[in-house]
């Protein structure tokens, strides 16, 4: 299964280190016919799948040996720091991308400049710019321009997953404005049932926050969040809009009180179960809710009412500095590439960012693929949340629950996360 945490920030130089290392095999592989690899996706995922391939590819196409390490997302997000700095670095892995993860990696020269590669391979060639921006880094760990530090193989965004027997049921329509997204939400209350799933614990509250001050929002406010172009005014419409607005969430019983204490995984199953029928999350929960949300009829549609969506490439490629075959890893990340691979990621769910649109035979997927072209060719896409510094998600996941709690109002909500937001950017950018 793969862990659906994506756009999760911050690597923190947590206890957790001890643990990682002790699961590594011994030093750097001195082999250069032994390619080290780490991903934290599950082999039965989808994009688990495509990579499987990639690996059978690789072995008979090279010869050599693929020596996979199997890491929860947590042990390379909380110790990448500690093991890349060490001679327990792969020679290839997959990272969390942004400022706060890949961001800092490569400011902290532990990723390897990859763009003699980019060039070489045709990368850049099959990316779009959107796409590339978490993919590019400068001196500071600031992405969006500077030198190639890794390469993205699929896409993400944020959408709404709604039951379609439950819209039938009641007679709704698919909202096409935010105004009949809210009458929708009113009419399953008016029926006895919590519309949306939501999970307070982790990510997705701070995705459905960011997403709503999204809908208020242009290009240059997500510039200033994400690239610290100008202050972000924390007081201003767009997040004043976003807070007050999940106070009325909570308020009209559009989502549960109890959410906080509920993770992602609470939340995915219970829109896979029945339990709610709409959940605003990542175009990463796709390939389990085929495959798990057997007894009713879905479908998904964008949020309405917004231009910019939660959402960027997807985890990257990167390959350590410390690695001991580079060369080895250039030719596994240009196979995860090709059109067959591509193809995979695409029909078990995910988005692929280089696939020929005629290898796509599944639906679900085919229609999550072109709701995210046409946010790319929008230049909709804008990033996630906590992204901004390390410490940030656990920041804007604490704020967000004492919001749901009515511990904090909506103001002094954006009164901590705005302090917590300037600290961390100043320590960034000095």
């Amino acid at each position: 299964m793969r862990i659906p945490t994506r756009g999760i920030g911050a690597v923190a130089a947590l206890a957790a280190t001890a643990a990682l290392l002790t699961g590594c095999s011994g030093g750097p592989s001195s082999d250069p016919n032994t390619l080290k690899l780490w991903h934290f996706e599950g082999t039965d995922s989808d994009v688990g799948i495509a990579w499987e391939r990639a690996i059978e590819i690789f072995e008979e196409e090279t010869g050599a040996t693929v020596e996979y390490e199997d890491k929860s997302f947590e042990q390379i997000r909380s110790t990448a720091s500690q093991v890349l700095n060490s001679n327990e670095a792969p020679d290839v892995m997959e990272s969390p991308k942004g400022n706060a993860t890949a961001g800092l990696l490569a400011s902290q020269g532990l990723l390897a400049d990859i763009t003699e590669a980019v060039e070489e391979y045709g990368w850049d060639d099959m990316l779009a710019p959107s796409l590339q921006t978490t993919a590019k880094y400068d001196e500071n760990g600031i992405m969006g321009s500077g030198p190639w530090y890794g390469v993205p193989n699929y896409g993400e965004y944020v959408t709404v997953y709604y039951n379609k027997t439950a819209f039938d049921e009641l007679g709704l329509a698919v909202p096409t404005t935010y105004e009949e997204f809210e009458a929708v939400l009113d009419a399953f209350v008016a029926a006895g049932q919590t519309p949306l799933a939501e999970a307070g614990a982790e990510y997705p509250l701070g995705q459905l926050f960011y997403q709503l001050a999204l809908s208020q929002a242009d290009r240059q406010f997500v510039n200033d969040y994400q690239l610290y172009e100008n202050p972000v005014d924390w007081q201003g419409e767009a997040l004043t809009y976003a807070a007050e607005k999940i106070a009325e969430y909570v308020d009209k019983g559009w989502i549960s009180a109890d959410s906080t204490g509920l993770k992602a995984e609470d939340m995915g199953v219970g829109f896979m179960s029945g339990e709610y029928p709409i959940m605003v999350s990542g175009s990463w929960w796709a390939g389990r809710v085929i495959n798990e949300a057997t007894t009713f009829e879905w479908d998904t549609f964008l949020f309405p009412g917004s231009e910019l969506v939660p959402g960027s490439s997807g985890n990257i490629w990167v390959v350590p500095e410390n690695a001991a075959n580079k060369e080895l890893a250039y030719e596994f990340i240009d196979i995860t590439m090709r059109p067959e691979i591509q193809a995979l990621i695409g029909n078990n769910g995910s988005i692929p960012v280089a696939a020929d649109p005629a290898d796509i035979t599944d639906e679900k997927s085919a229609k999550l693929i072109t709701d995210f072209n046409t946010i790319v060719e929008n230049d909709g896409l804008a990033f996630y949340p906590d992204w901004p510094t390390p410490t940030f998600y656990d920041q804007l996941v604490g704020a967000l629950q004492e919001l749901v709690n009515g511990t904090l109002t909506p103001e002094q909500t954006l009164e901590q996360l705005g302090t917590e937001y300037d600290d961390g950017v100043a320590d960034i950018t000095g």
